[in-house]
């Protein structure tokens, strides 16, 4: 079938929606190219270690689950009720496989959503502006899932908040993408002891761009030895010598910079030299620092320190990136208490992210970079896609989405455009808002501490087991 035939169909079936809720059929059809169930189900069986289908395909338990992420269900048992003639199976069947699920399933999976919508956003014209050139900026930082309720037996008498689980999240800024992450089921974990997994993705040409938890002599060394690039902020556990006195550099937009060399001996004996920059602060950041420390192996013929500097203040893009997917999507579903399932669930968060980067994408490739950068709220493209979806599903038979995964990558990027084309930019401007309020004193009083699920239905496991 020929793309102009598979255009004219689209607008057959799908003229009402085209018209009123043109983001909600860009999501649906692209979520129907790279995450169909037969795609999906085909993944699985390639992906998954230990797994096996029984009566339950993977693609039911993604589908019910997207639901409740993208807020179109408020839980995972009301998505079952809606759909339990589809499902086949018991929603005690589905939390069961649910709470199975592998983490490096849940993980691959957001890897594969991000490998396969690179493409169609460059295909959209939507990538942006490198933030350096010649080098791949990726921004990592670790995120912990907000404690669950203690609804698992093994939690029932626990008093502490129960945390199911942490991940490193690394996000691609050119493309919007969350490109990798690392979870773990230990919500106690420290994040360094998930470091070496990501040592083991870092390529020459990288930039790698940090907080402090990350300033460590392994993770910085490693990077510098395969030719990766890292602008990370400095920790005052990192050993180095210094070479050069601190040289002032002048005034930057947040404050005042100066520089130095420093030397830092791995742990096979390398020497290696870096550049550390002092930023004495105009105004204290929220934890009350009034200096911050940054290291950096770029070289200083090809980047001014002012760069450096500038290039450390956009790691928020990432912090920014979390606080959507708690404000705008279901990502810390706190009736999941098992660690397989919390984490799934967030990475599942993840993927519907990356989603809305390819819409943001073909938005900027119609209405240019700078206008959707500034005045689109993802809060409203999610809303959108919150309220309408479920009826849209009702109203088009799940059959007639196959034409987007029949597609060329070369067609789908045009159907998107003129998808975008179509959407009205002002219902989904962003709200100004007024200037931030200081936070409020807090009282004093000793909340309760934390407790790691995976540890105690560890214990748990192990005390059922015993005669």
């Amino acid at each position: 079938m020929t793309a102009q035939k598979e255009a004219v169909m689209l607008g057959e079936v799908f003229a009402r929606f085209v018209d009123r809720s043109p983001v909600s059929v860009m999501v649906r059809g692209t979520l129907e190219r790279v995450l169909g169930a037969d795609p999906l189900d085909w993944w699985y069986e390639r992906t998954a270690q230990k797994q096996y289908t029984r009566d339950l395909l993977f693609s039911t338990v993604y589908d019910l689950m997207s639901q409740v992420v993208f807020r179109i269900q408020p839980s995972v048992h009301a998505a079952y009720r809606a759909q339990e003639a589809q499902v086949g199976t018991s929603v005690v069947s589905v939390y069961n496989k649910l709470q199975e699920i592998e983490t490096h399933t849940s993980a691959e999976l957001v890897r594969y959503s991000a490998r396969q919508f690179a493409p169609l956003i460059e295909h959209v014209g939507g990538a942006r502006e490198p933030w350096l050139p010649d080098y791949q900026v990726k921004i990592v930082d670790g995120n912990a899932i907000e404690a669950s309720e203690h609804r698992l037996k093994a939690l029932r008498g626990v008093e502490a908040g129960a945390l199911p689980g942490k991940s490193l999240v690394v996000y691609e800024p050119a493309l919007g993408l969350v490109h990798d992450v690392f979870p773990c089921e230990d919500g106690h974990a420290q994040e360094r002891s998930l470091f070496a997994a990501v040592l083991g993705t870092v390529r020459a040409g990288d930039l790698w761009i940090a907080d402090r938890n990350f300033c460590t002599r392994e993770f910085l060394c490693t990077m510098d030895a395969r030719g990766a690039a890292f602008v990370i902020r400095g920790h005052r556990s990192m050993p180095y010598e210094i070479l050069s006195p601190l040289r002032p550099l002048g005034r930057v937009e947040t404050g005042h910079l100066a520089e130095q060399r420093v030397r830092v001996v791995d742990a096979q004996g390398g020497v290696h030299v870096y550049r550390r920059l002092r930023l004495k602060l105009n105004r204290a950041t929220r934890n009350g620092a009034t200096v911050l420390y940054i290291l950096t192996n770029l070289p200083a013929r090809q980047v001014a320190a002012t760069q450096v500097a500038r290039l450390y203040q956009k790691r928020w893009t990432l912090e920014t990136a979390f606080q959507h997917l708690e404000a705008y999507f279901h990502s810390e579903i706190n009736t999941l208490g098992y660690p397989k399932a919390a984490l799934f669930g967030f990475c599942l968060a993840l993927v519907a992210y990356n989603v809305l980067a390819v819409v943001l994408a073909a938005l900027r490739g119609v209405h240019g970079h700078q206008t959707v950068e500034e005045e689109v709220s993802l809060y409203y493209l999610a809303n959108e896609v919150a309220t309408t979806y479920h009826g849209m599903m009702i109203a088009i038979p799940e059959r007639e989405w196959d034409i987007f995964y029949r597609m060329s990558a070369p067609d789908m990027a045009a159907t998107l455009l003129d998808l975008a084309q179509r959407v009205n930019l002002r219902a989904f401007r962003k709200s100004p808002r007024g200037p931030k309020k200081p936070r409020p004193t807090r009282d004093g009083n000793v909340k309760p501490g934390h407790v790691s699920t995976a540890k105690l239905l560890k214990v748990h496991m192990a005390n059922v087991a015993s005669p």
